[in-house]
């Protein structure tokens, strides 16, 4: 009996140690998402500079990580405002670069910020600059930029109005436009030379893509030939 009643208490001793099941599992930590750094914004050369020297000290302002990831920023140069004429790509792990270019050139530049794990913001705006020369006496126009329709747009219409804008750093310099335009790709029928407005009616079918550019003169025998722009008709 005394025995019976021994082997009764180690049982319960036993079961009262073993916690009656398993034990809770883990909660899991929750994974942090990475996140792109943001979008840095362009400080020096600004926007339509003439700048004094052809080395150009290039600056911005950092981006920020919510992640804390160490950034790299790649800035691009080109000398076109879509930068398919790309002439120099660098990184730098600070908002500073200085970059030598050639005189008497213009160029457009834009940043993009990337994070330690390959994570990249959206480019930049697109700012331009002129490089000064040796006794430069006048200065090429900027490329023109589309206003609207903007590329790629289709339009239910017959009539459309063609915008665009164009730049140049002298500014006393007077501004013409000859406007090229049909369905042909790149377009080379001129239908309006000499043009002092940035904008011009045209006259449209239905079910047509439209191609069109700008040539940018100023008074001083420089132009500049913009690029093609595109839209669709339904």
């Amino acid at each position: 009996m005394k025995n019976f009643i021994y082997l009764s208490i180690v049982g319960l001793l036993f079961i009262s140690c073993s916690g009656g099941g398993d034990d809770p599992a883990p909660t899991p930590t929750p994974e942090v998402k990475n996140v792109a750094p943001t979008i840095p914004t362009l400080v020096t050369p600004t926007d339509n500079k003439l700048c004094v020297d052809n080395t150009v000290a290039f600056q911005w302002n950092t981006a920020t990580d919510a992640n804390k990831d160490a950034i790299v920023y790649q800035i691009q140069i080109a000398k076109d405002n879509t930068f398919s004429q790309i002439v120099k790509t660098a990184e730098s792990s600070t908002a500073a670069q200085t970059i030598a270019l050639e005189k008497n050139t213009a160029y457009y530049w834009r940043i993009k910020a990337t994070d330690s794990k390959g994570l990249s913001s959206d480019y930049s705006a697109t700012y331009k600059f002129y490089t000064s020369g040796d006794a430069i006496v006048n200065h090429l126009p900027f490329s023109p930029e589309i206003v609207e329709p903007a590329i790629n747009t289709v339009l239910n219409t017959t009539t459309v109005a063609l915008k665009w804008n164009a730049t140049d750093v002298d500014a006393t310099d007077v501004l013409t436009y000859d406007v090229y335009f049909g369905t042909s790709n790149p377009p080379t029928d001129k239908i309006k030379e000499n043009a002092t407005s940035k904008t011009l009616d045209v006259q449209l079918e239905l079910a047509k893509e439209y191609f069109w550019k700008v040539v940018v003169k100023d008074n001083k025998g420089g132009e500049t030939v913009g690029q093609v722009w595109k839209f669709k008709t339904n």
